[in-house]
Parts: C-alpha cells; sequence; structure tokens
C-alpha cells in the first residue's frame, strides 16, 4: 500500500493491539488474500495455497499479510474499501453508507479519537457522521475515507476545495498536504481567491501567504471581472493597504480599480466588454449621485460598508496631479471632509521643499515608507532602452528612472528646466526609495523576482546613480518595475 501502508505498519508497531483488534486486522486482510489469490489462480494455484499454508505456522505468521497488503494498494482498495469486505463498522453520511475497518480508519485522527476514548462511537457497530461543513459533499467524503486504502489520490483543481474540507475534518495530515500542493499549482485568477479563503477556514498559512502574494501582484496586471467580482471587502482592504501591491503607473490607478471592483460588488450581474466597465461604472456613480442630491457616494446608506477599503488610498499622491483632483471631485465618492487636511498638508509640504531648504528624511524609518510611500510602476516588455518619470508634483523632485544594458538608473533630472513648483534647485536633495522587479507567467506566478532593500538615497542636480544590476540575472520578460518614494521631508533642517 506504499505510504498509507507504512503508516498502518507504524500504527500497529505503536498500539497495545488488543485480541479483538488483532482478529479484525486478520479478518481484512483475509479478504485481501481471497482476492489476490483469485487474481494469482492458475497451474500452480494449489502450490501457492501451499506456501501460504505453510508460512502461517512460522514465527512471523502474520507478516506475510501485511506485506501482501502493502505491495497491492490497488486490490487492497477495491476488496476492503469498494466491496467493503471483511468490514468491521458502517459510516453513514449525507445519504450515504460505507462498509469499512476500525484499524483503516484509526489513520485518521478524527476516527483515531473516536475510537480510543470514552465515547459510545467507539462499540457501535454503525456510526452516523454530521457534516457541518457545506464544503463537503458525499465525492469528497468518498475521497477521503478512501485515501486511507490506497497510497494516492487524484485530485482535480475544480474539487480540490471540497476534498480540503473532508480532510480537515478527518484530520488526514497527508491529504491536506495533498490539496495544498494542487493549490500551489493551479492558482490563477479564476482560483486565487477560494483558494485564499479556504487556506484561512482550513489553517494553510502557507496557501494564504501564496495567494496573498498572487493577489498583489496581479490585482492591477490582470484584467479580470472574475477576480474583481471575487476579492472580499476586507481582503480588498489588506491589498490596498499594502506597500507591496504591483501598482501600475501610479495612485491614480489603484483608485481607479477600486472604483470598478466596487461597481462589480454593487452590480455583480454586469455582463460586458472589460473596455466599456470603467465607463459604466461611471455612468452609475453619475446616475446615484444625482439620486442622493450630491452627497458623496462613501457618505451614502449604500456606501458605507466600503469605507475601510477607500481609506487605504494615498490620497496625497492623487490630488498633486490636476486631472486626478479633478477626477476625484467629479466623482464624488469621496467625501470633501477626507480631502481637505490631505490638500493642506500637501500646501505645507510644498512650502517646506521650497522654502525650508530641508534634504528630506534622514533617518529612514520603515513604517513611514511602508504607509506614506508614494506607489508607481511601469511594464518593461523587452530588454530594450526604456525611461519612466510618472506625473504629479513630487515635492521638488523631477526623478526619472531608465532602464539601459540591464541596469536600472534613478537621474535627478534639473538643466534645461525651468524654476518653480516644478523642480528644485536645491544643490541636493535625499530620497527613501525600494525598488522591486517581478516577471509574471500566463497564469500570474512569479517566475522572477528580484528586491532592493529600503534605502535612502542622496542626487545632486543632474546627478544618476544605478540602484539594480541585472547582468548574470535570469531575466524572464516582459518585467514589472514597481518603486515606493518617500519625497516628503522631516520637521527640522539637515546641516548645510
Amino acid at each position: 500500500m506504499g505510504a498509507l501502508s507504512s503508516r498502518m505498519l507504524w500504527l500497529w508497531g505503536r498500539r497495545a493491539v488488543g485480541i479483538e483488534e488483532e482478529e479484525e486486522v486478520e479478518a481484512a486482510m483475509a479478504a485481501v488474500d481471497e482476492v489476490e489469490e483469485s487474481e494469482e489462480a492458475g497451474p500452480s494455484t494449489s502450490q501457492g495455497g501451499l506456501k501460504r499454508k505453510t508460512g502461517s505456522g512460522g514465527p512471523h505468521g502474520k507478516e506475510p499479510h501485511r506485506k501482501r497488503a502493502k505491495d497491492s494498494s490497488g486490490s487492497v482498495y477495491e476488496a476492503l474499501f469498494t466491496r467493503g469486505e471483511g468490514s468491521d463498522v458502517q459510516i453513514c453520511a449525507l445519504g450515504e453508507a460505507w462498509n469499512l475497518h476500525r484499524v483503516y480508519l484509526c489513520q485518521s485522527g478524527y476516527f483515531a479519537s473516536m475510537f480510543s476514548g470514552a465515547w459510545r462511537e467507539t462499540t457501535m457497530d454503525t456510526i452516523e457522521l454530521q457534516m457541518p461543513d457545506e464544503n463537503i459533499d458525499r465525492e469528497a467524503l468518498h475521497e477521503a475515507l478512501g485515501s486511507l486504502y490506497q497510497d494516492s489520490v487524484f485530485i482535480p483543481p475544480s474539487r480540490v476545495i471540497c476534498i480540503l474540507a473532508a480532510a480537515s475534518l478527518l484530520q488526514l495530515d497527508e491529504l491536506i498536504q495533498q490539496c495544498g500542493e494542487v493549490m500551489k499549482e493551479t492558482v490563477s485568477a479564476q482560483t486565487v481567491c477560494s483558494y485564499y479563503y479556504s487556506a484561512e477556514s482550513y489553517g494553510l498559512p502557507n496557501i494564504r501567504t501564496m495567494c496573498f502574494q498572487w493577489l498583489l501582484d496581479n490585482l492591477m496586471t490582470q484584467r479580470s471581472e472574475h477576480l474583481l467580482r471575487e476579492v472580499s471587502l476586507d481582503l480588498m482592504k489588506k491589498l490596498i493597504a499594502s506597500s507591496e501591491l504591483l501598482v501600475m503607473e501610479v495612485e491614480m490607478d489603484v483608485y481607479t480599480e477600486l472604483k470598478k471592483w466596487l461597481f462589480l460588488q454593487l452590480q455583480p450581474t454586469w455582463s460586458g466588454p472589460h473596455r466599456a466597465l470603467l465607463s459604466d461604472a461611471n455612468l452609475w456613480f453619475a446616475r446615484s449621485k444625482r439620486e442622493s442630491e450630491d452627497t458623496p457616494f462613501l457618505e451614502t446608506q449604500q456606501g458605507r460598508a466600503f469605507v475601510p477599503v477607500f481609506q487605504q488610498l494615498r490620497l496625497a499622491y492623487i490630488i498633486c496631479d490636476l486631472r486626478s483632483a479633478r477626477t476625484i471631485d467629479r466623482d464624488a465618492l469621496i467625501p470633501a471632509a477626507w480631502l481637505a487636511p490631505v490638500y493642506k498638508e500637501q500646501w505645507l509640504a510644498l512650502l517646506r521643499a521650497e522654502q525650508n531648504r530641508e534634504l528630506g528624511p534622514v533617518d529612514l524609518n520603515v513604517t513611514d515608507l511602508q504607509e506614506s510611500s508614494m506607489r508607481c510602476g511601469g511594464q518593461l516588455r523587452r530588454d530594450e532602452k526604456c525611461s519612466w518619470r510618472w506625473a504629479g508634483f513630487n515635492f521638488g523632485w523631477d526623478l526619472v528612472v531608465h532602464y539601459t544594458n540591464r541596469r536600472i538608473i534613478f537621474r535627478r533630472s534639473v538643466l534645461n528646466k525651468p524654476c518653480g513648483l516644478g523642480v528644485s534647485l536645491l544643490w541636493q536633495r535625499k530620497i527613501a526609495f525600494r525598488l522591486r522587479l517581478a516577471s509574471l507567467d500566463r497564469a500570474g506566478r512569479a517566475v522572477f523576482r528580484k528586491d532592493t532593500e529600503y534605502q535612502v538615497l542622496a542626487l545632486r542636480k543632474d546627478q544618476e546613480l544605478e540602484v539594480m544590476n541585472l547582468e548574470n540575472q535570469d531575466v524572464v520578460f516582459p518585467i514589472y518595475v514597481a518603486c515606493n518614494f518617500l519625497y516628503l521631508p522631516r520637521e527640522g533642517r539637515c546641516p548645510e
């Protein structure tokens, strides 16, 4: 029986098997022997029977039974599980009955506890199981019970959650692990959310972490209405709050993605081409605005539930762009009371950057960078020169990110620029940053990943500095380039 038979032999070796239990084992194994003898029938049948009879009287008379069961997993499954030969207990659940064997069921922590304690089921011939989990159906329970009689179980991705639920109820650690492996291999836009919720429910932290990372990488890179529909409010809140979110372009694009998600949560039956999703969402929210007499949507009864999600937006990096600020005002999703203090803080930050001659963050606080940094990014489709400059007022910075010769370079661009709000002419400025690269396969799984640590970088006028080198790296294109920047200076002057 392979791995499962090994567990059985270990069980027999560790437990004090009584006379009755030993008889149960012998009865079950005898049924397998009869099947195997019939399969081996031929000119040497009597000889085979003689050998079996002769061996039964020696000091290891029971060993051939165990070896034969271990080597004939298919026969064991067919005879004992499918036909129930030699059964000593009947398990009933979900309108089905299985004639099984205590010695096999005790591989399950659930049944081992039931049969070894003072439970009334210990001596019952028929046991009725209650199914508290709606994910467990008859087929899943059948597969879970059958796994006790065979080496491996085929788990289709469409059935993995149901089988995981049954395996968790019966405390079948190996089957739970096998379900986890199937989840790792088949995570996609169609499965990631259900896998994430199941991993939370059934205690698979590694699968939960894997799914969360997949969502951070793909929420803004995959155009999937199905994915947006499946992301719950609590899960979306965690994703939008994370500094690890792979943001394509700028924070305004995070807001746009949230607006589409919100629309699909409110209108789950919407169907149409992806290119029409945003325009249909805008029309729906415009109509809602008129009907509520210009009340911001998040202050309406329908919108209050979504407040915790939209509170995770980094509004300071949205209102610094004129077009984005106008869109926020027109949509009227976000209350004005949220925006007023952000505008005030941005104006004070402008004054500090232009008049206080600060150099920027001196002591890097990782928490500040994670919670307050500007999130932006782009896609490098092929191995060729490329540059990014993200729109918006950046507190006197005009920072350009270059990719050339497998190197990523930051450059502070000042020359040939007009003075004023757009560019600071201070001789040196500092920036806190983190750079992340990721290549994803068609299913959204990372096939290449490289990050920098959180760092503070000082740049003079038109100075450039290499921040990542990809030479001799097994890079897969296209690559997503994600940056976290903290431009806001701290209070207090830096020494000249």
